[in-house]
């Protein structure tokens, strides 16, 4: 940055409840790595009372900004180093926080899950971005970090001259959010456009060229897992492709595919018909609207089930010549997990400037921060282990 700004971050949707849950976050670890940060909404009557709700002490700022005033956006960029921002569906009220970014030269974080959003920050902001310098990182909570650096973990303890194959399997216990169930319906509504928006790039075919692309999904039965491989429709297998393309550690001819290990044949079938009727109605606009209303934007389960939550995800990648096996771990993904790795990935964008990878633009993490952030998620307790090989 070429001129000092007052925080190093700022929380914008500090009042919804993963907003919150940051904002609870960076209050405990401000203790072990000393910052400057404010919480932001466009309620300066909501973001009194979480001020006080938490503790926080007289030097946490607030700032007011709403997204349909623009000027206000702008100024709380002018403000940060990084933005934080929890405020989805990202489709629906993404966009201007990410051009108030690019314009102010402020980089960004957010907790996305929506493919179309993703591409649309690459179309429009990618190039701009770059050339101020500004890294836009989507997908920094659960969707796509243990995916992403995960796959990043693991193809660096496989040889880089060989191609390799590398199959992730998603295990997890835990309730989704509002605004998780928000941002999936409006998926599910629009499938066709974001299907199209969100196909990956073919694999290279000049010669020499490497090689991206992802495995064909289909449902097989796998012996080692034990268990029904099904493959996952989220944005995490886009992400992780974005980055092999952008990483020559991933090898000449990189594939990758994304996977729930399901053990019961009639959960298996329960489950597919389940999605079937979901994503029908979610086609047509009144049941689509009378499901939001399930579980509306900024609520959350309690802290005991919380408590209860995990998730896991294994890695098996094959070269020519070695395998491995590797495991990414934690609590809960969807709430306290994803608050502790946006805040993990901010902070990493503040403070390790020095020392973070030379790209900028619209990025993924493994790009922007690589093994930099597997360091401090690791020392923040989640578990990036190798098993096998």
């Amino acid at each position: 940055m070429t001129r000092a700004r007052t925080y190093d971050l700022v929380v914008f949707g500090a009042t919804g409840f993963t907003g919150r849950l940051v904002a609870e976050y960076l209050a405990r670890r401000v203790s072990t790595e000393p910052f400057h940060w404010a919480i932001a909404g466009r309620s300066e009557e909501k973001l009194a009372r979480v001020h006080a709700e938490l503790g926080l002490p007289a030097d946490v700022g607030t700032l007011e900004a709403d997204v349909s005033r623009p000027e206000s956006l702008s100024r709380m960029a002018r403000e940060a180093q990084v933005v934080i921002t929890t405020v989805g569906p990202y489709a629906q009220y993404g966009e201007p926080l990410v051009a108030a970014c690019v314009a102010e030269g402020t980089d960004y974080v957010d907790l996305t899950g929506e493919p179309d959003f993703v591409s649309l920050c690459v179309e429009r902001y990618h190039e701009a971005a770059r050339d101020k310098g500004v890294r836009i990182v989507n997908c920094c909570g659960f969707d796509s970090i243990p995916h992403d650096l995960g796959a990043l973990f693991t193809v660096e303890r496989l040889p880089s001259s060989e191609p390799i194959q590398l199959e992730a399997f998603v295990r997890a216990k835990g309730m989704f959010s509002g605004g998780t169930w928000q941002s999936a319906l409006g998926a599910l509504g629009d499938l066709r456009a974001q299907r199209s928006r969100s196909k990956p790039p073919k694999a290279a075919s000049e010669p020499g060229a490497r090689k991206v692309k992802g495995i064909k999904a289909k449902v097989r039965y796998d012996r080692e897992q034990h268990a029904w491989i099904v493959p996952l429709p989220t944005v995490d297998p886009l992400i992780v492709l974005r980055s092999a393309r952008a990483l020559p550690v991933y090898g000449p001819d990189f594939s990758y595919g994304h996977y729930a290990p399901v053990r019961s044949t009639l959960t298996l079938v329960a489950g597919t018909v389940g999605l079937g009727v979901l994503t029908a109605a979610a086609q047509i606009p009144p049941a689509r609207a009378l499901l939001s209303k399930v579980r509306p934007s900024g609520e959350g389960p309690s802290a005991e089930v919380r408590a209860r939550a995990w998730f896991q995800v294994t890695f098996r990648g094959k070269a020519a010549t070695r395998q491995v096996t590797t495991r990414v771990s934690g609590g809960d993904p969807g709430y306290t997990e994803t608050a502790k790795m946006i805040s993990e990935a901010a902070l990493c964008l503040a403070h390790d400037r020095d020392r973070l990878p030379e790209a900028t633009g619209v990025l993924t993490p493994a790009v922007a921060m690589g093994n930099l952030l597997t360091h401090r998620l690791q020392e923040a307790g989640i578990r990036f282990e190798h098993l096998e090989g």
